[in-house]
């Protein structure tokens, strides 16, 4: 790992960034992330989903700076991170706890969309005393997805078409260690369903978490982007919870 490097800095003061774009290397690959809050603050890391970037948690990471410290990478094969050819899942999640360590963060809050979601599950459960809470949104699971599409390459270059490839193969034969890892789960954790219009079965996956609390939220699966304030308001009512033992 190497100290994160800046890239494009806008600062309102020292102690408080508006918007600032870093790279690293974490993992061995070059990740490429999104960094605004205050150092110091707690810190809580925002997954996109497949074929996204960062830019995709526009207006929210302005939401969440208030109180945290936020970064939100591109995920190797998207964006301006790396390339390398390779998407095993459980490399895309180390990746993630390696730019933690860059960071030198100890414990995180990890919020995951989609294929975001998977990474964040499969980081909480390798290193369940990194993420001290899990916001999982309309999550891919762990178990065979059944009558998917073929994909068909448009010529977007916004991500790595090996990349999709790569991890349509494992949504359709997952490593069912990936399942039984969900129990292994320390984190308090938070499901958010996109509902009826929802791809995936996100109950599934939060019944398979000890302890994680469900919530519906009748918007199909780009719940932050479709139902922005009913997203804002779940994650922050549980955010705002304190755990067990502790003042709120």
């Amino acid at each position: 790992m190497t100290a994160p490097d800046d890239v494009k800095v806008r600062s309102r003061s020292p102690r408080s960034l508006i918007a600032v774009i870093r790279e690293t290397i974490a993992n061995g690959i070059k990740l490429v992330y999104r960094e605004e809050g205050t150092p110091g603050a707690p810190p809580l890391l925002l997954l996109h989903g497949r074929t996204a970037n960062h830019n995709d948690w526009n207006g929210i990471t302005q939401h969440f700076a208030a109180r945290h410290h936020v970064v939100a990478p591109d995920l190797r094969g998207h964006g301006a991170s790396e390339r390398p050819g390779t998407y095993a899942l459980p490399a895309m999640a180390q990746d993630v706890v390696a730019l933690v360590d860059a960071l030198g963060f100890g414990q995180v809050t990890l919020v995951g969309h989609s294929l975001g979601g998977m990474v964040a599950y499969l980081a909480a459960s390798a290193h369940p005393g990194r993420v001290d809470r899990l916001v999982l949104e309309d999550p891919a699971p762990p178990y065979p997805m059944r009558n998917r599409q073929p994909l068909v390459e448009d010529g977007s270059t916004g991500f790595d078409w090996r990349m999709m490839h790569e991890t349509e193969r494992q949504f359709l034969d997952p490593d069912p260690s990936w399942a039984e890892g969900l129990a292994r789960i320390t984190a308090r954790t938070l499901v958010l369903s996109g509902g009826s219009l929802s791809p995936f079965d996100a109950a599934a996956v939060a019944e398979a978490i000890p302890g994680a609390a469900l919530v519906t939220i009748e918007a199909g699966h780009l719940i932050h982007a479709s139902a922005r304030a009913g997203f804002l308001r779940a994650v922050d009512a549980f955010l705002d919870v304190a755990p067990p033992g502790e003042a709120p």
